[in-house]
């Protein structure tokens, strides 16, 4: 059955309330003026030749691009077996597993910020690169095993069942079989782990320095003692980065059949 007229209203109007934030910020970002206005008293592109002619900014930037792929890798490393368990083994304390894991996702990063600091000050973590992996895959983790989970689960038990019967153990089986069909979920994972720990700001505020910064944070900084349209024409790229690493997964795999949705 087709939507009718309301729906597909009621839709548009949910859509459009979305975009909005993000056109009027796509406007201020070409604007010629020196400042936030809107709307723009010109268009030109001097705020996106700024922005690239910025080596602090740009310095931040590849440090994020480092930083979240490193998360991504180690979010995958350690979910993986995690969510493999979750999804196959019957084992007591399962689920007080998965509470566990997801923990992280039920705390207000401000005091998740707070807590890391105080934990990883003493063993002289903070603001180095060990203490921002560490925190960005803490928050990380979580993606990767539930979507990771969703994906072993779609996988039939009889795949696996099947290559017992012809003489493979239970991990040559999983890995070899289980973990291959499981792949475009591992895709996915990977991916919104790495958004997740690119857009990071509340936690790494905390434990940032002055010699090591990511890109949210130097932004957050930047918008502190300045108003011109550059900021605008930062957020612009960062929708981009997101928008290619969605696109990227959804070209290479597919979002359905990376949740094991078909």
């Amino acid at each position: 059955m087709r939507p009718g007229w309301a729906l597909r209203l009621l839709a548009f109007c949910g859509y459009a309330l979305l975009l909005a934030p993000v056109i009027v910020v796509a406007l201020i970002s070409f604007s010629a003026g020196d400042f936030l206005t809107f709307p723009p008293p010109g268009f030109s592109t001097r705020w996106y030749e700024a922005l690239f002619a910025n080596g602090q900014l740009m310095a931040a930037l590849q440090r994020s691009a480092i930083l979240a792929s490193v998360v991504a890798v180690i979010a995958l490393l350690a979910g993986l077996p995690a969510a493999y368990a979750i999804a196959r083994l019957r084992f007591p304390g399962r689920d007080a597993i998965a509470m566990l894991i997801a923990a992280p996702l039920l705390l207000p990063t401000l005091v998740l910020g707070l807590a890391l600091l105080l934990a990883l000050q003493p063993l002289k973590l903070a603001a180095t690169w060990p203490g921002l992996v560490l925190a960005h895959s803490m928050v990380a983790l979580p993606f990767a095993v539930r979507i990771m989970t969703t994906a072993f689960g779609a996988v039939p038990r009889e795949v696996e069942e099947a290559a017992w019967t012809l003489g493979a153990t239970p991990m040559r089986a999983a890995l070899r079989i289980t973990l291959p069909i499981a792949a475009p979920g591992a895709a996915a994972a990977g991916a919104l782990c790495f958004l997740v720990s690119f857009d990071e700001t509340v936690i790494s505020l905390f434990l940032v320095g002055p010699r090591l910064s990511t890109l949210p944070v130097e932004m957050f900084r930047y918008v502190e003692t300045r108003t011109d349209p550059l900021v605008a024409a930062l957020a612009m790229a960062l929708i981009g980065v997101a928008l290619a690493v969605v696109l990227l997964v959804e070209r290479l795999v597919g979002f359905n059949r990376a949740l094991g949705r078909s």
